[in-house]
């Protein structure tokens, strides 16, 4: 089984320990490629770095919703400088996040997306979005910049709004949460969506699948995800994750 986990970071916390030994083991794991985004300017840095590290490993440059709190105009800049990196695939993670509450003001938090989604079309490059009980706004600012395309990580939205993303020619990508037991919406979705938009991750070191929950998440881990849409779809784990695998080159334009 070859695998992309098409969204992990290692840039974490939870990874200080043992960072370098986790990633040096995936390719023994059938895991061939990383993308490692960031979350704020450290994390986005802390990811060009990995990337350079590891032939398998690439990068995405941005600031995340629950993050955004201290954005100052300059950090455009410097993402701008960070994305020229020929290891770089992508802006992200970024997008909206309503869930905590004692995260930045939703009109700020659409500001900061809106200028990195700006970015993105400038330098040519798709984008990670985060869409945590935003769906609505969320779509309303994509839909304001139809020459960006991207990927809804971990998406959580309903069938209707992946018809309508996958008509604007956007990707969708999954997690372990669909192997949890309240997974239904998720499981709709993979059932009807076509196979070249879909991709796996792990969002490490979060969101473990069963049977490894309350375990520390990694891209080990991400055969699950590709198991259970091979479930979903009456597929071959190994063309799920052979499909996933194509589908994450493309979109993040990787061509070895």
């Amino acid at each position: 089984m070859r695998l992309f986990d098409t969204h992990a970071h290692y840039d974490s916390g939870a990874f200080n320990a043992d960072r370098l030994e986790v990633l040096a083991s995936m390719p023994e794991k059938g895991v061939e490629k990383i993308l490692n985004p960031g979350c704020e300017m450290e994390s986005s840095r802390t990811a060009v770095s990995l990337a350079e590290k590891f032939p398998f490993v690439y990068a995405a440059v941005g600031v995340h919703p629950s993050d955004c709190g201290p954005w100052e105009d300059g950090w455009l800049e410097e993402l701008r400088t960070l994305a020229v990196h020929p290891k770089v695939k992508a802006i992200g993670e970024i997008g909206l996040d309503y869930y905590w509450k004692d995260n930045p003001p939703r009109e700020f938090q659409q500001k900061v997306f809106h200028a990195q989604l700006e970015l993105a079309e400038q330098l040519g490059l798709p984008v990670i979005v985060h869409d945590r009980e935003a769906h609505q706004n969320c779509l309303e600012v994509v839909r304001a910049h139809p020459n960006v395309t991207g990927v809804y990580h971990c998406y959580s939205g309903s069938l209707e709004d992946a018809k309508i993303l996958v008509k604007m020619g956007w990707m969708l990508s999954f997690t372990g949460v669909v192997t949890y037991k309240n997974a239904r919406k998720s499981l709709e979705v993979i059932r009807w969506l076509p196979m070249d938009r879909l991709m796996i991750e792990t969002d490490s070191p979060y969101l473990t699948p069963e049977p490894f929950r309350g375990q520390r998440n990694d891209s080990g881990k991400v055969y699950r995800v590709a198991e259970t849409v091979a479930q979903v779809k009456e597929l071959d784990p190994d063309e799920v994750a052979e499909i996933t695998m194509e589908n994450g080159m493309r979109f993040f334009g990787i061509t070895r």
